[in-house]
């Protein structure tokens, strides 16, 4: 096991220095960049897509070429010593390969610079916006293991049934409903859309959270996420439901639980002392990749809706705004996360059963 992980770790490399050099070189051609963005702002635009769809005026519709190979929209009355400063302070004097190159080398060191417009470290920025998508991330899997596991088993004991025929229904009608119309939904329920105002609307907390007690934190916490986690985890249901109702009834049908129905053990015995166990080991095993891909996926529509300023939110505005530290520098840590917990699945594979053996497997 310890030549398997190592030659997984070192397969971390390669795999994560492919992904950043694609996305290098894709950023490449799109217009719009940091010096464009800088610009926009000093003429009092705001932001660069203006000038490029037409809408902008003469100023903006203007284009100013620095050293022969450059150029940029918007620039009207800009001195080219200007626009050069502006290249050097985002590093766009230097060649792309070398860019690319002083970045990495950077990023190997934990080094992921400053915003380019908001004088702040990425890090710190990170940290900042974490709360936010740990809380909808952590509760919304939690949520749904704890829901779907015992969904899932009862629907295998009763395979057929009618209980097993309109859950699963439901939730594959839950599945159908997209995220952002079920947070709608909850805001105009239960939010003070038109109904009832039972939570809040915006906010991880309250604006008097610390001269509350601890009591009152949690209780104000829970207020506020609520909604949030609700709209987050309604999707997740169906998939894990029907994988571990799918896991038990292969389980259920082979000879060794005939046995122990042969040897007189209750239906429970049988179902939770010797099933449970070898069902319960693709979804339980799966639990670390399941909450990165909640962590890291699809909050940016929820967070909007809630008000929320979480990582979806920071990296879909970095992007607009071409925040280029920001966006490259979470690119790589979210990148180095996702194999790392890739890992520690096989891992939980191990944990759960060690009859899997994964360097025989390969061998």
């Amino acid at each position: 096991m310890g030549a398997y992980i190592l030659r997984r770790l070192l397969l971390i490399i390669p795999t994560l220095l492919g992904i950043m050099l694609i996305n290098f070189a894709l950023v490449q051609f799109v217009p719009g960049g940091p010096v464009e963005q800088a610009i926009a702002r000093i003429q009092g635009g705001g932001d660069v897509f203006g000038g490029f769809a037409g809408t902008g005026n003469d100023a903006a519709d203007t284009e100013v070429t620095t050293g022969g190979n450059e150029t940029y929209v918007g620039a009207r009355g800009l001195p080219p010593e200007f626009i050069e400063e502006l290249e050097r302070e985002f590093g766009f004097d230097k060649p792309p390969v070398e860019r690319f190159l002083n970045m990495m080398w950077n990023y190997m060191r934990f080094d992921f610079g400053e915003s380019y417009f908001r004088s702040i470290g990425v890090i710190e920025l990170i940290k900042e916006k974490l709360p936010v998508s740990i809380t909808l991330g952590l509760w919304s899997t939690l949520i749904a293991y704890a829901v779907s596991i015992p969904l899932g088993i009862r629907k295998a004991v009763k395979d057929g049934s009618s209980f097993d025929t309109w859950t699963s229904g439901a939730i594959i009608a839950a599945y159908a409903i997209p995220g952002f119309l079920f947070a709608i939904l909850l805001l105009v329920l239960f939010a003070g859309g038109s109904y009832y105002q039972i939570f809040p609307l915006r906010g991880l907390t309250s604006d008097n959270f610390e001269e509350l007690s601890l009591l009152g934190k949690i209780g104000d916490y829970f207020w506020h996420i609520t909604l949030p986690v609700l709209a987050s985890t309604i999707s997740a249901f169906a998939t894990l439901t029907l994988l571990t109702k799918n896991s038990f009834l292969d389980e259920i049908k082979k000879h060794y639980v005939m046995t122990a129905r042969a040897k007189g053990l209750s239906e429970r015995k049988v179902l939770y002392g010797h099933v449970f166990r070898n069902a319960m080991l693709i979804v339980i095993a799966g639990f670390p990749a399941v909450f990165i891909g909640v962590f890291f996926g699809g909050s940016l529509i929820i967070e909007t809706i809630f008000s929320l300023d979480g990582l979806g939110r920071l990296g879909f505005e970095a992007a607009v705004a071409r925040d280029y530290p920001i966006v490259f520098g979470t690119l790589f840590i979210f990148g180095l996360i996702g194999l790392v917990v890739g890992i520690l699945s096989d891992l939980m594979y191990v944990l759960v059963d060690p009859r899997i053996d994964f360097e025989r497997r390969e061998g």
